[in-house]
């Protein structure tokens, strides 16, 4: 027993720093490792790749518990029903075209030269037909999709229908009870993975630095750019929308927001300002409460345009890295399965990792080349979690409607801000 505690001690307080500090120092002491070990640093990449593939074993089967959980938990009847599906349907496609066409007017990937990470396998022809991609992802077992990442779309099929199906049975209770148990067991074995994420990072940084160099590191602060320009301008369809389809004009619904704004990119977890998001929407921009509700509390399992917009993004700057050219059916197939992968990332801060995974290995790209994005993704979480609360907050505006008081009605200024804690 005595020395078991000072080893729960020592894991306790590993995982008490914050994560984005863990990262930062993986990333500082894997410059001088790299430099130090020079071409001998190669043999570290064994570490990343078993991180990635840890990552890439939980994937599946976040994503189907994750889709089906939503399903059986989401109570929409009617029209309205089928205007918030419209809703976030809509703001996801939106912000995953902004990134395609971001990613491909800057090109972050080309601002360096071609960087192989590892070997990158030849394939003369990249030309798919849409149909045969669709075909290629019909499932052929129930849980053949399971045990192949590269079928994300056979995974959400099966997702759609035993969520749909459990729904409609007669112990849908008792089966919710041990959904959620494995939904629940699985983020904490995600936390576990996450744990070890900044060995991975340590381990990428001293590989690229000990083999090629710096050069990579050039093209992923034009990734930084680029992703940071696609939020802006989803930011700027949010606004829009809400200035032509509710009664709110966009500064007065920023200003009701900004508590639940900074939390977002405080903690990285769109589920940990859910509570505080509702709150704004309702005492602060004073929406009805069936419009926060559905917006802010049941939209926000579906609504991750940020998290949508990211992994998009990162394919293609991926497969610029290595010099691959994605075809159009190809960037389809991300758009898809951006879409799918995104209900799967679990509200917490890096679940995007995970369900990147799905993304890459759809279209065959290497995901050694994530643990190349964790140095960066630290940060770009906040800011696509921001993203993905105001997205929430974008969609309970437009259920409210146009049919309201106008802002001016109300005072000048919001009521004071909330407490919290």
């Amino acid at each position: 027993m005595n020395q078991a505690e000072p080893s729960r001690g020592m894991l306790a307080r590993w995982s008490g720093i914050p994560l984005y500090l863990r990262i930062l120092a993986a990333m500082l002491l894997g410059v001088p490792a790299g430099l130090l070990l020079q071409e001998r640093a190669e043999h570290l990449g064994i570490v990343s790749t078993l991180v990635l593939q840890l990552l890439g074993v939980l994937a599946p089967p976040l994503i189907l518990v994750a889709v089906v959980h939503v399903l059986m938990t989401t109570h929409i009847a009617g029209r309205t029903a089928l205007r918030l599906g419209g809703l976030l349907l809509l703001n996801t496609t939106v912000a995953i075209f902004i990134g395609l066409f971001v990613a491909n007017a800057l090109r972050p990937g080309k601002w360096t030269s071609p960087v192989a990470l590892t070997e990158i396998k030849e394939q003369p022809d990249r030309e798919v037909h849409p149909l045969d991609l669709l075909i290629d992802n019909v499932p052929k077992s129930i849980l053949g999709p399971l045990g192949d990442r590269a079928n994300v779309i056979g995974v959400i099929v099966i997702a759609l229908a035993f969520g749909i199906a459990f729904r409609r049975v007669q112990r849908r209770e008792a089966i919710l009870h041990v959904v959620e148990g494995m939904y629940q067991a699985l983020v904490v074995v995600l936390h576990w993975v996450i744990d070890v994420v900044p060995f991975g990072v340590f381990a990428i940084v001293a590989k690229v630095v000990g083999t090629v160099g710096f050069q990579p590191f050039v093209a992923l602060g034009g990734f930084v750019v680029a992703v940071l320009a696609a939020l802006l301008l989803q930011t700027a369809w949010y606004l829009l929308r809400i200035r032509l389809g509710c009664w709110a004009r966009p500064l007065y619904v920023l200003r009701g927001m900004r508590d639940a704004l900074t939390m977002a990119f405080s903690t990285a977890s769109s589920t940990a300002t859910m509570p505080l998001t509702y709150a704004c929407l309702t005492e602060r921009v004073r929406l009805r409460d069936e419009s926060a509700s559905l917006g802010g509390l049941v939209g926000a399992n579906f609504n991750n345009d940020g998290t949508a917009l990211y992994e998009a993004m990162a394919a293609l700057f991926v497969a610029q890295l290595i010099g691959v050219e994605l075809t159009l059916a190809e960037q389809v197939l991300v758009v898809l399965t951006s879409i799918f992968a995104s209900v799967g990332a679990a509200g917490i801060p890096e679940a995007g990792l995970v369900t990147m995974t799905l993304v890459f290995t759809a279209v065959k790209l290497p995901t050694e080349y994530i643990a190349l994005l964790v140095t960066v993704d630290w940060f770009l979480d906040r800011c696509r979690t921001t993203i993905n609360v105001l997205g929430d907050v974008n969609v309970s505006c437009l259920l409210d409607g146009r049919l309201r008081q106008m802002p001016e009605e109300l005072g000048p200024e919001p009521p004071p801000p909330l407490a919290v804690g």
